[in-house]
């Protein structure tokens, strides 16, 4: 687990000054461009983001700002079933990448998370409840609603055949579709609100729903949903499994001092990450690790591409172990991993090979150098 770091200054300052002026800390806040405030916000540990979030006279500004994963991160720091005044202002954007993050272990559709989510959802009003079910994937809906649900289609006779019954305990919202709770211990709460939500605000998708769960098999929808989930994960910096697991790959001892051929390893462009950029220490002096210390000597345009390449990086660690991707914790984590495994890796070559540091940075891949330092630990072990 990463150690907490020291409160950021301008953070502590707002916050100190709440506790002895509430109303000098709010006009001060309030005062600054959304922009700034987002910054502030993002660069505050999880847990206190409420705090400054709740000064603001119209917070909503703000939240709609944070980038997607960052949204995650302060709304489960809140605590999901307290957190619906953030979704409520939240963007589909968000919620939905939120969901995509936090909702799955793994490659597998995590049902409790998704229930939480969706109380959470539903504690933010109706309005944001059927919003955000219209934006998602239906696949993802189905698998939520089978997994609680059993759904019973009044025939069309029924009123003249005897032999029909609706399910035990079987509630109906249109005299048509009869559904009751897969399990007995479950609670069709927030279920039955959206139920009756769509009936009324999107009756087309209501009718999509309880006809899926009917007749649909879970094997195509569990495909579909989880390939639609990549392909936004992907747009996010988190590539598939297999090719994250890629950087443990087996590299035989003459292959792990083996120079490649001539490439730029540092030809990277940056995208939108969905995380505030964390603070990496690259300079040639003071880090703990190698590969910072070797970025250092490297110009400020390609110390800009290094930096996109080791969140890269570190996505790919994520990935492979399979790691909480909602968890703030993740991604300080993946980043000290992918540095010792960098710094290992970077070490081996150096010592093989007289090119200076920044020359090697700009010849061998981060995710190279990863394989090569994985590759020296295990023959460590071994």
């Amino acid at each position: 687990m990463s150690s907490s770091p020291a409160l950021d200054p301008d953070v502590a300052e707002v916050l100190n000054l709440s506790q002895s002026d509430l109303a000098r800390a709010q006009a001060l806040l309030d005062a600054q461009p959304v922009e700034n405030i987002v910054a502030l916000v993002c660069r505050a540990p999880a847990h206190r983001r409420e705090e400054l979030l709740k000064l603001l006279e119209h917070p909503e500004r703000a939240i709609a700002l944070l980038p997607d994963a960052e949204l995650c991160f302060t709304a489960k720091a809140v605590g999901l079933h307290d957190a619906g005044w953030i979704l409520a202002s939240a963007t589909n954007e968000q919620l939905i990448a939120s969901l995509d993050l936090d909702a799955w272990q793994g490659l597998d559709f995590d049902l409790a998370k998704f229930d939480t989510w969706m109380d959470a959802l539903a504690h933010a009003g109706d309005t944001t409840l059927v919003r955000i079910t219209q934006s998602m994937d239906t696949e993802l809906l189905y698998l939520y609603l089978l997994k609680r649900l059993i759904v019973d289609l009044k025939p069309p006779d029924s009123e003249s055949n005897d032999d029909w019954q609706p399910p035990v305990g079987a509630q109906t919202i249109d005299g048509q579709f009869y559904f009751a709770a897969r399990e007995e211990k479950d609670d069709l709460e927030t279920i039955l609100r959206l139920s009756k939500l769509l009936f009324t605000e999107d009756y087309w998708l209501y009718f999509r729903l309880m006809q899926a769960v009917i007749h649909e098999l879970p094997t195509e929808n569990e495909e579909f949903s989880l390939r639609w989930r990549q392909g936004r994960l992907e747009d996010l910096g988190f590539p598939d499994w297999e090719t994250s697991m890629s950087i443990y790959g087996h590299l035989k001892t003459e292959e792990r001092t083996t120079l490649p051929e001539e490439i730029n390893a540092l030809d990277v462009e940056a995208w939108k990450l969905p995380v505030w950029a964390p603070p990496m220490p690259l300079r040639s002096d003071g880090s703990e690790y190698a590969i910072f210390r070797a970025a250092g000597l490297l110009n400020e345009a390609e110390r800009s591409a290094f930096f996109f390449a080791f969140i890269a990086l570190a996505n790919k660690v994520a990935v492979a172990e399979k790691l909480p991707l909602g968890d703030v914790e993740t991604l300080p984590d993946c980043i000290a991993k992918a540095a010792e495994g960098t710094s290992l890796g970077f070490t081996v070559l150096s010592e093989a090979h007289p090119a200076s540091a920044s020359d090697l940075l700009r010849r061998v891949t981060l995710d190279r150098l990863f394989r090569i330092g994985v590759n020296e630990q295990r023959n460590t072990k071994s």
